[in-house]
């Protein structure tokens, strides 16, 4: 069936194929996409072959892309050398040891394309494997070995579609992000800082603020991402390690797959393509996914919310620095590239809700011990905040300050105990202490 359909009798309309895999319907794609698929049932135990996202991605990419002119090179490195000074008069974190980068959005696909493969491959095996299973499972006692072959050859071919995805997904991205930290998570190697001008160039389109402003603004933003990256050395793997973990434990609805097959229309790939864009062949999160999905949610929220208050310190001598800030949060908030990506990836639906908590506790905890007591908490994951200290960061103050916040209740009790002390009957709940008047 599978040879039938790639040497186009199969009955499947290639254009709606193309589409239920998320793919451009035009004859270079599709003819790209055959070649592809072709290609994995010819090497059906080689594995993913993640080479096809990069090149999906960078032709994705290319189109619509300009290259970098002499005088965008000249404004962003004068942008960057300010952007630096400002920098070290706010944050106690190194700089970076190699100066920053220019990337047209080829490039940056090119640079990031590897931690995208990282975080996408349990995902696209988790997918596989439940296609061989239900393959196994409902195959005939005398059919198992030919279908141990075929699964194979499936395994090999749903990695390919998606990589292809991957690719396109990826590439997509790189006409939105503005920058190597603008999605958040570390998807850049530590120590290299990276902007994209034409994006921030369309970034800055419809802003009443000067594109010379703009630049600046990003350009702090960026270095203080990087130097956070460089400076905290074990904060990129646990990112990783902590979204891997996530797609590791996605468990794909073998009975809603099984549904789709039954009735499965050729020339009609419409239900395919919404089963898997809507996420219904994902079963609901785990427990061990939840407690995953809390523990980046917080750290993307304690490294946002750090990036935003040092850059918010570094730029008030910019005129619109408030105006350019406001504009990221209303994009975030939207859901900004990190979301799409990751949901779409890693079935990760990540929005770091509790932002303007974790800025306000930076800024609390930068006023009560300073600059250089609040970036040491980086330097190691038991240091840093956690959820509760979002909630309540008067806690978080006194354990850094050495202090014991006092609440009402502690105060009143206090009080109780001091009257007692002295020989004195406490006042009642409601009292005011007062002797009652004589009858």
């Amino acid at each position: 069936m599978l040879r039938e359909l790639l040497s186009g009798s199969g009955g499947i309309d290639p254009s709606k194929l193309a589409g239920a895999a998320g793919l451009p319907n035009d004859p270079a794609s599709i003819a790209a996409l055959f070649s592809q698929l072709q290609q994995a049932m010819n090497h059906a135990d080689d594995g993913i072959d993640w080479s096809v996202a990069l090149k999906q991605g960078e032709q994705h990419a290319a189109n619509g892309q300009r290259q970098l002119d002499d005088a965008e090179r000249s404004r962003f490195d004068q942008a960057f050398q300010v952007a630096a000074l400002w920098l070290d008069e706010t944050v106690d974190v190194t700089a970076l040891p190699s100066p920053p980068e220019l990337l047209t959005r080829r490039a940056w696909v090119a640079a990031t394309m590897p931690v995208w493969t990282q975080l996408a491959e349990p995902v696209a095996l988790s997918i596989s494997d439940a296609l061989t299973r239900v393959m196994s499972e409902q195959a005939p006692e005398e059919m198992r070995q030919m279908v141990q072959g075929a699964s194979r050859m499936m395994r090999s071919i749903g990695g390919a579609l998606f990589a292809m995805q991957l690719g396109q997904v990826v590439g997509q991205l790189s006409a939105e992000v503005v920058s190597g930290g603008d999605i958040g998570i570390p998807i850049i190697e530590d120590g290299r800082a990276a902007v994209l001008p034409q994006n921030v160039a369309a970034f800055g389109d419809g802003l009443d603020v000067d594109s010379s402003e703009v630049e600046l603004y990003l350009a702090v933003r960026e270095l203080a991402h990087a130097r956070l990256f460089r400076h905290a050395k074990w904060l990129r793997l646990h990112f990783i390690t902590a979204i891997t973990s996530f797609a590791r434990g996605i468990d794909i609805d073998t009975g809603r797959l099984e549904e789709l097959a039954e009735s499965f229309d050729p020339s009609n790939t419409e239900a395919l393509r919404e089963a898997v864009v809507s996420g219904a062949l994902i079963r609901p999160k785990s427990e061990a996914q939840q407690a995953a999905l809390a523990r980046i949610e917080t750290m993307l929220a304690l490294v946002e919310g750090w990036v935003d208050v040092v850059t918010a310190e570094a730029t008030a001598r910019l005129p619109k620095s408030v105006a350019i800030a406001e504009t990221i949060r209303r994009r975030r908030a939207s859901g900004g590239p990190a979301e799409s990506a990751l949901a779409t990836l890693v079935g990760l639906e990540l929005r770091p809700r509790r932002l303007r908590e974790a800025a306000a506790m930076w800024r609390a905890v930068t006023d009560a011990v300073g600059v250089e007591q609040r970036d040491a908490m980086w330097s190691h994951p038991d240091l840093l905040p956690t959820a509760a200290d979002l909630d309540d960061p008067a806690v978080l103050i006194a354990r850094l300050t050495g202090e014991t916040p006092i609440d009402a209740e502690d105060a009143e009790f206090d009080e109780a105990l001091e009257q007692l002390l002295r020989g004195e009957t406490p006042a009642g709940p409601g009292e005011d202490g007062e002797e009652p008047p004589k009858a």
